[in-house]
């Protein structure tokens, strides 16, 4: 039955990643073109809502969450977060063609490394375990040392959004990402108690009664439009080949161990199998870190001003002649 189970929750995390690998660039297709007609979403803009292209992307993106999320009531977080890969693969390999963001030939080894990496998470990981009810979901989230993790994982999101991002987030991606990462940890332990409650539902036992329940609905919707604003500004401000591999690696990383702490996932496994799901995810990153450095690197849409000023005679510094060059992006206009 643990078997049938895992297999469907893979069946749905392999299409996720196809539909969520697309999304990104519909969506970063509509940004490009918002940047074009209105303000920035990386500066606070959101003419980006009215280009079709960036609703597509949410489409596609809705599709591949919904999968997503009926997979996390089939199998564990630890087989389906990882599966999250091919949405790297399936959004690098886009960019080349449609963004023209050149995938080099380590960049194809790096995908390589992520699809061997997830195949051994998915050869070993666990089996998932019965849940009855939300109120079991509630003990495993009050348990001492998961609140501890909700404790640190809350504040540095505070940091990060009260502090860091007014003045780093133009500057550094993993101010932005680490703020969707956080979130995404905690949206996911949301989702599957959601999910484990309506499927419990369906099968004639009621979840709604508890207010455990909404609870958790409440805390997952915070947690996806805070995550689907600065993954906007992350996708906005930065190439989109260099974000989707390191939102990745970060929410993949962060989800695990929320899932290890909460759900208790290696608790009935041996020491090699934990050992071989450990190093699928080394390799995982490692492909990761190889898309990373191997991706060409996007200029900042950025809009300045420079006036120089040439004079005939040096010495005396007499203005004769003024040159006036308006940056905006790469094309200089000499006025």
């Amino acid at each position: 039955m643990g078997i049938a189970e895992n297999s469907k929750g893979l069946v749905l995390a392999v299409a996720s990643g196809v539909f969520i690998g697309a999304s990104f660039i519909l969506k970063k297709k509509g940004l490009k073109q918002a940047a074009t007609n209105g303000t920035r979403a990386g500066v606070g803009g959101y003419s980006y809502l009215l280009q079709p292209f960036w609703w597509a992307g949410m489409v596609t993106m809705f599709i591949g969450e919904v999968a997503n999320f009926v997979a996390y009531i089939y199998a564990p977080a630890l087989l389906v977060t990882p599966l999250g890969a091919l949405s790297i693969i399936v959004s690098a390999v886009l960019a080349h063609f449609l963004l023209k963001e050149k995938l080099q030939q380590m960049g194809i080894l790096g995908c390589v490394f992520c699809i061997v990496g997830s195949v051994l998470i998915v050869i070993h990981a666990p089996q998932e375990h019965a849940l009855n009810s939300v109120q079991e979901i509630w003990d495993l989230a009050t348990q001492p040392l998961f609140l501890v993790y909700v404790t640190v994982t809350v504040s540095i999101i505070l940091a990060l959004i009260l502090h860091f991002e007014p003045r780093y987030g133009q500057k550094n991606m993993l101010v932005y990402l680490g703020i969707c990462s956080l979130m995404g940890s905690l949206t996911v332990m949301s989702t599957k108690a959601i999910g484990i409650a309506i499927k419990l539902t369906l099968e004639g036992i009621s979840q709604l009664t508890y207010p455990q329940t909404w609870f958790f609905l409440t805390v997952a919707v915070i947690c996806i439009i805070t995550q689907l604003n600065y993954l906007n500004k992350a996708l906005d401000t930065f190439n989109t080949a260099i974000v989707s591999p390191v939102h990745y690696v970060m929410f993949t990383t962060l989800t695990i161990i929320a899932s290890v702490i909460m759900f208790k996932d290696w608790s009935d496994q041996s020491a090699s199998s934990i050992a071989s799901e450990i190093c699928g995810f080394i390799i995982v990153l490692s492909g990761t870190i190889l898309l990373h450095a191997t991706r060409e690197k996007e200029q900042p849409n950025m809009r300045g001003s420079l006036t120089w000023y040439i004079g005939e005679d040096l010495v005396k510094g007499i203005e004769d002649e003024r040159l006036n060059l308006i940056i905006h992006g790469s094309d200089y206009i000499e006025q």
